[in-house]
């Protein structure tokens, strides 16, 4: 049981440090990256707008992939791009409902699924982050957005990962010294032995001894 109860508390040590290892990727990518994170060219988004309602929701995450062609951008993919809202340049990721193309240029016209009119600004190449995949978790881009705030990140990556390290520093030292421990020959068990039967014999003679004396005294 014993042994059962370790494997499972190193898998799941094993599993918080890869988890608290791509979050910290993704951070460092988002800062590096003028907040778009990134990892193997895919994206994990927060949404922040009932836009796109009923396809997702505020706060779910959604994981959109980079564009390696613009070409393959069709009517209907939804795509994360940068824009100007209330005078921000921010993301958003809404669906192609018009594809505007020329000899010299191209642009997307965009609408989120829950309004009732297409974007203002239309969206050209330079402007386009990703793809989304069709990946989506409810609700989770809530927890995402406060692992990236410094107090999430101290809570809920860098202390987990400063106690996997010391459990696996502990775990490290213990092989050490039972490493380094001289190990018993037979002949030192068979003194073990031999020392333990004799203390045993001699606490059985001192309680008969004893026996009759507490016998008088009541």
């Amino acid at each position: 049981m014993k042994k059962v109860f370790k494997i499972i508390f190193s898998t799941l040590s094993w599993i918080i440090l890869i988890f608290a290892l791509i979050v910290t990727l993704l951070v460092f990518t988002a800062d590096r990256n003028n907040g778009v994170p990134s990892l193997l060219g895919f994206m994990p988004f927060t949404v922040e707008s009932d836009s796109m309602k009923p396809t997702f929701e505020k706060n779910d995450l959604i994981i959109c992939r980079e564009v390696d062609d613009i070409n393959e951008l069709q009517k209907d993919d939804v795509i994360t791009f940068w824009t100007i809202i209330d005078g921000k340049k921010v993301k958003n990721t809404h669906r192609i409902v018009e594809i505007n193309e020329s000899s010299s240029s191209k642009n997307f016209i965009t609408r989120g699924d829950n309004n009732g009119s297409n974007d203002d600004i239309s969206v050209y190449p330079a402007d386009i982050i990703g793809k989304w995949t069709d990946v989506k978790i409810s609700g989770f881009g809530k927890v995402m957005s406060f692992l990236r705030t410094k107090t999430g990140f101290l809570i809920c990556i860098l202390i987990p990962m400063a106690l996997f390290f010391l459990f696996e520093l502990y775990k490290m030292i213990v092989t050490i010294i039972e490493i380094k421990r001289p190990a018993l020959t037979s002949a030192d068990e068979e003194e073990i032995k031999r020392r333990a039967v004799e203390e045993y014999i001699m606490e059985q003679q001192k309680a008969k001894e004893n026996a009759p004396e507490n016998s008088g005294e009541k």
